[in-house]
């Protein structure tokens, strides 16, 4: 990505790997004489696969955007940056068809979620409004924070009662936006006609495009009045004193609607002598020029004809103050919309003068004393049923900030953040500081008027090395001082170490550690294993361990590679012996398992909690694994206390009886936990494992392994001997030759007594043998080819 400040006649690098067409760019107007630009989100692709997001605030450095840990965004849209705030449509790994709502902060860099399961029917890229999946229309009044249906009409065009209750029936709106400028689109509005809105819709239990009518509210989506039983188009004339409706272009037509009361009531007007098929209307801005121009074709084959129409005949007089009423903005009567009371001009209903040039549409702008619902929840938290603001299952609120060095303070969040753009005030001004900062550069900075900053001072460092900031902050009370003597490194990638979570003493166990992006050069590692001084340095990423003692051991590992510096931490539980129980979970759980690590780490810690809820135990002697894969399986153990006196077996008797209390809450379905508002999971037992109580100490007596042990070497011995006693030259096989009755050899071919036997006196000596083989290979090659002779085996010395 490259940007240009001089019309393109320089080009700069502005960020690397940027995936095509997907760099968006807002301008903000931050002050009279003086424009910022705002640069959104842009997508990279790492190396990983996985696109990550950027953002910079007034030509900044670019930094990565913050979305909840395990949205893992498919796909970001832009939908809208108004108001010093992003609103961007996410599909999240496991969405195929819809999206979910999030805004950011002021900066664009936090971002939280407004609503969930939104699509278009034309796609998201055009940016326009959002329909729901479940195909119903809410509507919002400050930025998100709360959503509501659109309460229907009580009657009809014709004043007939229509029975409609919320939440099952409600007002349905077509809310696309019209491509073609010259036409109103499904909904339109107008800045200069406050609280109409003119929208395409039905009644019923969910957005329909059949039976489809026109309705108006005049109140800002408090209220809606029926218009029209047929699609319209609708244009505001004299900002909003007239509206003119004209029917959709596919019929051709030559009336035009007006109304002067809002669409309370319509007359109708003759505007061309042939039916016309309306492809646009362009209506002439300013006070003084009131013309409209319909421009259309008489069929599909004619060439354009355009009409204009001048409606300033239609307005007597000019309006005057008895003309005007005011309107206050509200949310069902609620007076403060976004943190303020805001009172407008409005012209009567019904009358008919034409605005002045002095027309001012806001009376008056009171701000309000902030409330609940002037908040949303901060990022990392979620709104719970109670509409409370909790930490979400991922997120801890007591780590302490990255920016945040040893000695200094940081700002911890409550759980929520103003709305942006919320002009609701804290009661009272706090007291104002000055803050004077070196970054130990070149760069200093000096900020006035400050009493608090959210979001922090930033500062990026062009180059690494050993920096000294110091930060002077004064106010009325007094002044105070510090300094920070700062390392800056180059940034590291990611190292996770892989060890197992329980671990028998004195048997070996598998470590590694996995590096990613995997690098092609040389990597070294640093393994710190338990209470070791000195680290063991491998060039492999697997090391083989052995532990000694019982207890909660550290592994750290340290990942060097050119100037990069790489470090994580695990630690084994140790023990002679342990209880293992393997668990499963209710579906849904699958829905939500993105199959990484960290997502792994969070649940299994959740999974304690729940576990220790219904069971009388120490938190240390409990851990639970979750495995890797989908459906999502975990390993619970439970470890022997080790600063108790009791026998080994007092200590197993314990863990086995703990044990039958969590296989019979787990088969109570009393064992279950919150994964997000309206997702409660149920834990259930899968198995026991193979070895209930795992024991690594020796159980067969020394006697009994020398037995075992001598048999094994006696056995062996008597193989060597049968197996290699041709080729042994000092072995000698000696007899003793009884001359009553002569030692006989049972052949190998059977153990009858039909089976011939071959004393010890019929074996020739070697020359004999010498002598027969030859005339044997005589007779074979001169008598018969095919004649075969008794080999008689070899014995020397017998």
């Amino acid at each position: 990505l490259y940007s240009s400040m001089d019309f393109g006649r320089k080009w700069q690098l502005v960020h690397e790997h940027v995936t095509p067409s997907r760099c968006s760019v807002c301008h903000m107007q931050s002050s009279a004489v003086h424009r910022e630009q705002q640069e959104l989100p842009i997508p990279g692709v790492p190396t990983s696969g996985r696109a990550k997001y950027y953002v910079s605030y007034k030509r900044d450095t670019f930094i990565q955007i913050k979305l909840p840990k395990y949205s893992l965004p498919k796909d970001l849209h832009i939908v809208s940056t108004d108001e010093k705030q992003v609103f961007a449509a996410v599909q999240e790994w496991n969405q195929n068809d819809t999206y979910n709502l999030y805004l950011s902060d002021s900066r664009g860099i936090y971002f939280t979620l407004a609503m969930e399961n939104v699509k278009t029917t034309r796609g998201i890229e055009g940016n326009q409004m959002l329909d729901l999946y479940e195909v119903k229309t809410y509507i919002t009044y400050n930025k998100g924070r709360e959503w509501r249906l659109l309460q229907a009409p009580s009657t009809d065009m014709e004043g007939n009662d229509i029975h409609c209750i919320l939440p099952f029936c409600s007002l349905h709106l077509q809310l696309q936006m019209s491509e073609n400028p010259y036409l109103s689109g499904a909904i339109s509005s107008k800045s200069s006609a406050p609280g109409i809105i003119v929208a395409t819709g039905n009644i019923g239990a969910e957005l329909s495009y059949n039976n489809v009518g026109m309705f108006i509210s005049s109140d800002a989506g408090n209220s809606w009045r029926q218009i029209f039983d047929e699609e319209h188009n609708v244009w505001f004339l004299d900002k909003g004193g007239a509206l003119v409706a004209v029917k959709q272009p596919s019929v051709p037509t030559k009336h035009l609607w007006i109304s002067f009361d809002e669409g309370r009531q319509w007359a109708r007007h003759v505007f061309s002598v042939v039916p016309l098929f309306v492809d646009g209307v362009l209506v002439e801005a300013g006070a003084e020029n009131q013309i409209m121009t319909f421009f259309g074709h008489f069929s599909h084959r004619s060439e354009w004809q355009l009409i204009k129409i001048d409606y300033k005949s239609v307005f007597s007089r000019r309006c005057t103050e008895e003309d005007y009423q005011t309107w206050h903005l509200n949310n069902q009567g609620e007076p403060c919309v976004m943190g303020q009371k805001q009172i407008y001009m409005k012209r009567r209903p019904g009358n008919y003068c034409m605005l002045g040039r002095d027309y001012s549409r806001i009376l008056s702008t009171e701000s309000c004393i902030c409330r609940a619902h002037d908040f949303e929840c901060d990022y990392g938290y979620e709104r719970r049923g109670d509409g409370n603001c909790r930490p979400a299952f991922w997120f801890n609120p007591y780590t302490v900030s990255k920016s945040c060095s040893q000695g200094q303070n940081y700002f911890n969040s409550t759980g929520y953040r103003k709305v942006v753009s919320n002009n609701c005030t804290k009661g009272g001004d706090s007291m104002r500081t000055n803050i004077q900062l070196d970054f130990g550069d070149g760069t200093a900075v000096s900020y006035s008027n400050l009493s608090w900053i959210e979001e922090g001072i930033r500062h990026v460092y062009k180059a690494a090395g050993i920096f000294r900031v110091t930060a002077l902050a004064e106010n009325a009370l007094g002044y105070d001082s510090t300094t920070l003597y700062l390392h800056v490194t180059c940034p590291v990638e990611h190292v996770q170490l892989l060890a197992p979570y329980v671990a028998l003493r004195h048997i070996e166990v598998n470590i590694t550690a996995v590096v990613w992006p995997g690098h092609s050069r040389t990597v070294t590692y640093f393994w710190w294993l338990g209470n070791h001084t000195e680290p063991v340095i491998t060039l492999d990423g697997s090391i083989s361990y052995t532990f000694t003692s019982e207890g909660m051991h550290t592994v750290t590992v340290q990942v060097s590679s050119s100037n990069t510096i790489l470090q994580d931490t695990r630690t084994v539980a140790v023990q002679e012996f342990f209880k293992s129980l393997l668990l499963s979970f209710s579906p849904n759980l699958d829905e939500f398992n993105p199959d990484i690590p960290e997502w792994r780490q969070d649940v299994g810690r959740v999974i304690k909690k729940s576990v220790l809820q219904v069971l009388d135990f120490p938190e240390e002697q409990l851990l639970v694994a979750v495995f890797p894969g989908v459906p999502t399986a975990a390993e619970l153990f439970l470890l022997p206390n080790r600063n108790q006196s009791h026998s080994k077996k007092n200590q197993e008797e314990e863990l086995e009886r703990v044990s039958k209390i969590i296989v019979s809450a787990l088969n109570q379905n009393l064992v279950e936990f919150e994964l997000k508002p309206g997702v409660r999971v149920i834990v259930y037992i899968t198995q026991l494992t193979l070895a209930p109580l795992v024991d690594s100490s020796p159980r067969h007596s020394s006697s009994a392994m020398l037995m075992l042990l001598s048999v094994v070497l006696l056995g062996l011995a008597v193989f060597l001997i049968y197996k290699f006693k041709r080729k042994i030259p000092w072995l000698n096989i000696y007899a003793e030759v009884n001359q009553e009755k002569e030692q006989e050899m049972i052949g190998s071919a059977g153990q009858g007594d039909s089976t011939p036997k071959i004393t010890l006196s019929e074996f020739s000596t070697s020359k004999e043998l010498m002598e027969k083989e030859l005339d044997a290979r005589i007779k074979r090659g001169v008598v018969n080819c095919c004649e075969s002779t008794r080999e008689i085996p070899n014995c020397t010395s017998v």
